[in-house]
């Protein structure tokens, strides 16, 4: 059976841009108005007065300096602080689908052949808008796409195990050309009155078409993949659909995003840089020749640490690509805009690694070569 190629990426970004100015405005003016409030409280001990945020403090805890949103109108609103996306009715695409279906087009245009060649769609992102029907179901019959789809979640890890999952398919013989997409709102999962969360994310959409070999023309040679997950409760979503049959629910708070940061940075960063070298020696690479770097774009403290103990040195300008300054964490999608976005350099026979890791804990490794 040929090999899985990458041949074509997409991207999609909303055409909201927040920057940390605008976010830190609004979240402080919900601080004063907090701390007004509960004055008596706060001064008697009873509740903690709320600190207010900085653009610098954002920025120097994680890189981020803006991010592209869905809904901008309720993040600057003091009152809401929350994305304002209304229902649609069934009939209508989706919004996630929407999303998908636009970085999927923007993947075929590079492709350069019709999405009725494609076999399989597969919807990976960390945050599905509904149980059923999958997205992925929804994205096909969008495009045309004859064949099957199906949804599925590793998180930030999801595109990386979507690539695995898609590769495995080409080899197999079960399809010849597969479209992966990783929609994502994060906005919506995120408390934007957490002071040290309400920076982190972003939202966007990016497509992978993968294909076999024998019927691709350029692309990327996947040399190997690897996924690896681990339990850990450091960061958790819990909101489901159970929520609402719990008998202690009412009156609590959101389910919303929540992480142990720097237990995450203790433990991640070692697991996914010596998975990375690990790998690299299993199928002869060495990492000394990679290229380029496509991290996951969560921390651009943990990439740059990540970067340096896979090259052994400080990485050279360009290597470790971090584009979160512009797109803050976007999830699955983050590795994919890095890569989508900076690889027009490569040459035949050049190395490049996309890796993942996120909640779970999940990591995936990517290695490719240019054809």
């Amino acid at each position: 059976m040929p090999d899985a190629v990458i041949a074509a990426t997409g991207l999609y970004t909303p055409p909201n841009r927040l920057s940390n100015a605008e976010l830190v405005e609004t979240f402080n003016a919900y601080v004063e108005r907090f701390n007004k409030a509960n004055a008596k409280a706060i001064a008697a001990g009873e509740v903690a007065a709320l600190m207010p945020s900085s653009p610098e403090f954002i920025e120097k805890a994680s890189g981020i300096k803006s991010r592209y949103v869905f809904d901008k109108t309720g993040l600057v609103d003091p009152e809401l602080m929350r994305p304002i996306i209304p229902d649609r009715p069934n009939e209508q695409l989706s919004v996630l689908a929407e999303m998908a279906v636009e970085a999927a087009m923007d993947a075929l245009v590079s492709w350069d052949k019709p999405a009725s060649e494609i076999d399989a769609v597969i919807c990976a992102a960390s945050n599905m808008q509904r149980a059923y029907p999958a997205m992925a179901i929804e994205v096909q019959n969008a495009l045309g796409i004859e064949g099957f789809a199906f949804d599925m979640n590793v998180a930030c890890s999801s595109a990386t195990f979507g690539i695995k999952t898609a590769a495995d398919f080409i080899k197999t013989g079960s399809a010849k050309a597969v479209l992966m997409v990783n929609p994502e709102i994060c906005s919506g999962h995120l408390n934007f009155r957490d002071r040290d969360s309400h920076f982190i994310f972003g939202d966007v959409a990016t497509a992978v078409i993968l294909e076999a070999s024998d019927q691709a023309v350029g692309g990327w040679e996947i040399l190997g993949t690897r996924l690896k997950t681990q339990f850990s409760n450091n960061i958790r979503n819990n909101y489901g659909f159970l929520n609402r049959a719990d008998p202690d629910g009412v009156g609590k708070p959101d389910k919303l995003f929540v992480q142990e940061g720097r237990k995450v940075f203790r433990e991640v960063v070692p697991m996914v840089s010596e998975m990375i070298v690990e790998h690299a020696n299993d199928i002869g690479v060495d990492t000394a020749r990679l290229k380029r770097l496509w991290l996951h774009q969560a921390n651009i403290n943990m990439n740059e640490l990540i970067g340096r103990r896979v090259l052994g040195r400080e990485p050279e300008p360009g290597e470790n690509v971090i584009i979160l300054d512009e797109y803050a964490n976007t999830s699955s999608a983050g590795s994919i805009i890095a890569f989508h976005k900076t690889n027009d350099d490569f040459r035949t026979g050049d190395l490049g690694l996309i890796c993942s890791f996120g909640a779970g804990y999940s990591a995936g490794t990517v290695f490719v070569r240019k054809r």
